[in-house]
């Protein structure tokens, strides 16, 4: 795929494009948008799907399109692309490192197995092109600027089946979770919410009344908990039990 940097407006493959001279100059003539406007930096790996993309977002009242010159501060960034491929995981991890701009993604194929990919380069929206309206774009955008993540159904139940097995398969063998407790804190904590004593609690979960004591202690140390009746507050505010 052969597309031109964002930054350095060289053509060269595995890069996106950087705007040509007239198109810098039309872009920059956007004027700062009003308050209660949601400013977008649009990247996307060739004329065609910058244009389509811009074309849909800038009669909304809602979008302020960001000049080129002030990319970096946008609320929003927005990929757009055909398929994620390593020139897009690359611009991706760009982009995370502007931590006051989100990044999504609309994107014509997907692969479910990208997602944790996505996720770590800070994605935290996909869209597919094939429903990108301006409609549903509006929606991702501001979804995105109040700090909310956007997936397609099929995406999310494949995100929670993943979430799961990693539970399963990785942490649970290791009497870990991912939660801020250990398997082992969560079971003894919500015996102590059950009122059970520490002697109680060691014949139920087969440890001795010292193991017990100092899973306790630990778990109260680590997260700053007063006792134990603290310890059951936070774990029910967290739903960890």
């Amino acid at each position: 795929m052969t597309t031109t940097d964002v930054n350095n407006g060289t053509t060269a493959r595995g890069r996106f494009r950087r705007p040509s001279a007239s198109e810098r100059s039309a872009r920059d003539s956007i004027r700062r948008a009003p308050a209660g406007r949601v400013s977008v930096a649009v990247y996307a790996e060739d004329l065609i799907l910058q244009t389509g993309m811009i074309h849909q977002l800038r009669p909304r009242p809602e979008i302020e399109l960001v000049a080129e010159a002030e990319a970096d501060r946008a609320q929003v960034s927005l990929v757009v692309v055909d398929m994620v491929d390593d020139p897009t995981i690359r611009l991706l991890s760009r982009l995370q490192r502007n931590t006051a701009t989100r990044t999504g993604l609309v994107v014509g194929f997907f692969e479910a197995a990208a997602l944790q990919t996505l996720i770590e380069r800070g994605v935290v929206a996909v869209l597919r092109r094939g429903e990108a309206d301006p409609d549903r774009l509006v929606h991702l955008v501001t979804a995105i600027a109040k700090g909310e993540g956007v997936l397609p159904g099929d995406l999310l139940g494949k995100l929670l089946d993943h979430v799961s097995s990693l539970q399963r398969t990785v942490l649970d063998p290791r009497g870990l979770s991912l939660s801020t407790l250990t398997t082992r804190e969560a079971e003894m904590i919500r015996l102590v919410s059950e009122g059970f004593g520490t002697a109680e609690i060691a014949q139920k979960t087969s440890y001795s009344e010292r193991t017990v004591k100092n899973v306790l202690h630990e778990m109260a140390t680590r997260l700053e908990l007063r006792n134990r009746a603290h310890a059951v507050g936070y774990a029910m505010r967290h739903g960890l039990i």
